[in-house]
């Protein structure tokens, strides 16, 4: 696995992770100093995630028709200006709330462009997809841990430009790792052909994530999971943790929460179930800790403790998730069905976000955390009622070419 290529890859994913997980505290920190409110902090993230969850299907489509390493470098580049762009406006102190979002926005699209080609680009650099995976979760999770704390010393002793800043940076370093990448060909009969037009493209990728029960149960499961738990989860844990026991309290539960997906990463590293998405199932009904343990009114032990086991549970669904992905689908549609995975995955993230003030005035925020940690446990057992789910089995090398629709056979209990 830890060949040159996996490792300038690896090195790309963390040092971006590092970079974006830096954004809000500078963003919120910047935003707030120049006389903005939190509604301006909220419209300027969202800004970037309406355009990334709007555009990332077209992106599979752009990323199956063309070179997904020249894709990724481009959107690399494209943020390197936006972030710079940035950067210079909070150092002149020319800070304007329309920009800030138009910027944002570029960010969505271009990060639109290179997520997909995330999912076809591991498999082509390590024949153990799942310990390459587990690898770049580990990484990720340890920058997720770090940046924010970076992200607030570079504010506290100089300013959020020098984070923006520092931020483009990490697009530097990722796009000339991708630059001396050196990825396989592509085998002949996974070539993808471009001759039946963007629009037929777009529907055949539909069409195979459709075919696939496993593929659209999980995402359909996982919307419930984004309303009811994991989307109200982050507004409302950070309110009840803040008010009830400091804002120091909240960091060691988030710290905790991000020591867990390190643990996580690490098991899914060394485990190999026969049965991926129901050992992932499984590990997913650790997740209902996060929200239970604060909405049951626990002390900051106990919080910090069921953050770990969430924290694990959740990176080790999602290695486990990634890599059935990746070694499922065939080679050349697999841009296009990540992309609605992604965009399935976080479709429903806003809603819950959106819902869970009214949610916590009416019913109180407690009652609602403890609701998200019963979804959970619910979720999770939903997807092992599922056959198709249930008894996916691993496979170690992926078919290279999607059989036409018209022609499929129905699957076997367990093939898809």
């Amino acid at each position: 696995m830890w060949s040159r290529d996996f490792g300038l890859f690896f090195a790309a994913r963390a040092v971006a992770k590092l970079g974006d997980t830096m954004l809000p505290v500078a963003l919120a920190a910047g935003l707030l100093q120049h006389g903005y409110g939190a509604g301006a902090v909220g419209l300027a993230m969202a800004a970037s995630v309406a355009c990334f969850a709007g555009l990332v299907i077209f992106g599979g489509v752009i990323a199956d028709r063309f070179s997904t390493r020249l894709l990724m470098i481009g959107a690399d580049a494209t943020r390197l200006v936006t972030q710079s762009l940035a950067a210079v406006m909070f150092f002149t102190g020319h800070v304007v709330l329309w920009e800030i979002c138009v910027i944002g926005a570029v960010n969505g699209a271009a990060s639109a462009l290179f997520q997909p080609g995330v999912a076809s680009t591991v498999p082509r650099l390590a024949t153990d997809v799942q310990a390459a995976n587990g690898a770049i979760r580990v990484a990720e999770s340890v920058a997720q841990l770090a940046g924010p704390a970076v992200a607030g010393i570079l504010v506290a002793f100089a300013s959020p430009g020098v984070v923006f800043a520092a931020h483009a940076g990490t697009y530097v370093v990722s796009a000339l790792c991708l630059l001396l990448l050196r990825l396989p060909p592509l085998p002949t009969t996974a070539e993808t052909v471009h001759g039946n037009g963007f629009r037929a493209e777009l529907v055949e990728g539909w069409r195979e994530f459709r075919s696939r029960t496993w593929l659209w149960g999980v995402i359909a499961i996982w919307c419930v999971l984004m309303i009811a738990a994991s989307g109200p989860a982050v507004p409302l844990i950070a309110t009840q943790v803040v008010q009830e026991h400091g804002p120091r309290a909240y960091g060691l539960v988030n710290s905790a929460l991000g020591l867990g997906t390190v643990i996580g990463g690490v098991f899914a590293l060394r485990l190999r179930p026969r049965h991926m998405l129901r050992a992932g199932a499984v590990a997913l009904f650790g997740f209902s800790l996060y929200p239970a343990t604060v909405g049951a009114g626990l002390d900051v032990e106990w919080m910090a403790a069921g953050s770990v086991v969430a924290g694990a549970g959740m990176s080790f669904w999602g290695v486990m998730w990634a890599t059935s992905i990746q070694t499922q689908v065939p080679r050349d549609v697999l841009n296009r069905i990540h992309a609605y995975d992604v965009a399935g995955s976080l479709a429903m993230t806003p809603v819950g976000q959106a819902l869970a003030g009214p949610a916590a005035g009416v019913f109180g925020t407690r009652h609602v955390l403890l609701a998200g940690g019963v979804t959970t446990v619910l979720v999770a057992a939903s997807l092992l009622t599922v056959p198709a789910i249930r008894g996916l089995v691993r496979v170690d090398s992926r078919p290279e070419r999607a059989p036409q629709a018209p022609t499929r056979e129905p699957a076997r209990p367990g093939t898809r």
